[in-house]
């Protein structure tokens, strides 16, 4: 049985997840305290789940008859012909077809929504200016999870099957019989404000700040959210997401495979009771109408299931002798692009950890890197920001556009031999990384939030060099000895 939270910020204020344990003295729980579900642990495993024992099928997936007189119905992720490994599938048993609906209707296009992120469109914007927005307000006239999508930025355009997008999510009411299906690629959710109660047709999932979630394309969703809510998507086109590769970390460490949840199946059977089905497809938007629940499912089974993960178990690594371990040690998730070399998409978290390395200039080195790379922050604070990224706010920086902090950071780093130190205590921000780059959205675009990174932080980086040179004559421009 789930409890509610004394404290709001009890799982915020936890260096790692291990600290629920109490070091074996309890029995040891998968998810918080709150969390009124039960999951199946694994990663990219399948899996199977009856509402009711003995109605999947054993031995076939899709027999003359079904028990109770259910409907067998598979959805296919992948070409039928995609290798064992990256097939993705599942059959669900259910009262009635997603096929059994009243046809198809436009609807209004959602101005805030951007897909076609190609240069040519007018509603897109490029710039290499380091751009950063406050936190979005949230509506005071009721709005669901649906109609309160906004997009940032992002690359491509879906039809085309490889692309990103980047949006925001503010809501303050439930999804009354309406359910969401995303025909362009996969949702990866990111709640900052509120906790997201989603049902989906595998069952539910709640979700929390400080977790995320994977709604993947063609998947039936609705989304109850706990007052005034606010949250981030990034959304992938042509892909799935994956865990990346551990290398020379070996077996295990970052995003371990059983910390992933799915949802246990969960039936929801209704009658002449009107329900309306919104599509996203190519970036329009769609509906059709039932007279019945699309929840209905009782049993299913497959390697396409919705999930989620807790951030708070996450394995950092890092270096234990000298200089920083590149980011790609922070990637919870990742999507492959058709580059061998470099991914359509990465998820990132900065969350609590040790800091150890000796001799080492300590905050970010100086850099230029091909990845767009848009931050945001769930809770606490994130150093290296300004006092302006609070929870909530957005930060962007395109490919090769120089970074890094003011001069008396570098001052004091440069100087001083920092101390082994907890760091990001009680904090977890995140980056959308992508080896594309990206187009800003009117709508991110013009809005009063936005504001950009002050360059004046970086005009008293001095030249210290030439003031060295200065007094020490013996300092010439050129080789000596062949060096």
């Amino acid at each position: 049985m789930s409890q509610k939270l004394q404290d709001s910020k009890e799982y915020q204020n936890i260096f790692h997840w291990a600290e629920t344990q109490k070091n074996g003295t309890i029995p040891s729980f998968a998810v918080r305290k709150n969390d009124p579900y039960q999951y199946q642990p694994g990663f990219n495993n399948h899996f199977e789940s009856q509402a009711i024992p003995g109605v999947i099928p054993q031995g076939q997936n899709s027999p003359r008859s079904v028990r109770y007189g259910l409907y067998t119905e598979q959805m296919t992720a992948s070409a039928f012909v995609a290798p064992r490994h990256r097939n993705k599938k599942a059959w669900l048993y259910r009262a009635r077809p997603a096929v059994a609906h009243q046809g198809f209707t436009d609807l209004p296009d959602n101005k805030n929504t951007e897909s076609n992120f190609l240069p040519m469109n007018s509603r897109v914007h490029v710039s290499p200016t380091q751009l950063a927005w406050l936190p979005f307000d949230i509506p005071t006239e009721k709005v669901d999870f649906v109609d309160g999508l906004a997009t940032i930025a992002g690359s491509g355009e879906p039809t085309l099957r490889e692309g990103i997008a980047t949006h925001v999510y503010l809501a303050n009411e439930s999804m009354h019989k309406k359910a969401f299906v995303n025909s362009d690629g996969d949702f990866l959710i990111v709640p900052q404000q509120g906790a997201l109660d989603i049902q989906t047709e595998f069952g539910p999932l709640y979700v929390q700040p400080g977790e995320i979630c994977v709604i993947q394309r063609g998947q039936r969703f609705r989304v109850s959210v706990e007052g005034p809510s606010r949250g981030y998507i990034l959304e992938i086109w042509g892909a799935n997401f994956e865990l990346p590769e551990l290398g020379p970390l070996g077996a295990n460490g970052l995003a371990n495979p059983r910390d992933f949840l799915h949802p246990c199946a969960k039936y929801e059977i209704t009658h002449d009771d009107p329900w309306s089905i919104v599509y996203k497809l190519g970036g329009k938007f769609f509906r059709s109408t039932q007279n019945h629940s699309p929840f209905d499912v009782v049993a299913w089974h497959g390697n396409y299931v919705p999930y989620k993960y807790d951030l708070t178990k996450f394995v950092n690594v890092g270096s234990i002798s000298v200089d920083h371990i590149d980011p790609s040690i922070f990637c919870v998730l990742t999507a492959r692009s058709r580059d061998p070399d470099a991914p359509l998409a990465d998820f990132l978290i900065f969350s609590p950890r040790w800091d150890v390395a000796s001799h080492t200039y300590r905050p970010p080195y100086y850099h230029r890197n091909v990845a767009s790379e848009l931050m945001g922050l769930i809770y606490g604070e994130y150093g290296g920001r300004s006092d302006k990224f609070q929870p909530g706010s957005v930060s962007f920086e395109c490919g090769m556009v120089p970074h890094g902090v003011a001069y008396e950071e570098f001052k004091a780093a440069s100087e001083n031999e920092v101390p082994q130190m907890q760091i990001s205590k009680g904090s977890i921000a995140f980056m959308f990384e992508s080896s594309r780059p990206f187009t800003i959205t009117d709508w991110a675009w013009n809005s009063n939030k936005k504001h950009e990174h002050e360059p004046k932080m970086w005009d008293n980086l001095v030249n210290n060099f030439s003031e060295f040179q200065l007094n020490n004559k013996s300092l010439s421009n050129g080789n000596q000895n062949g060096s």
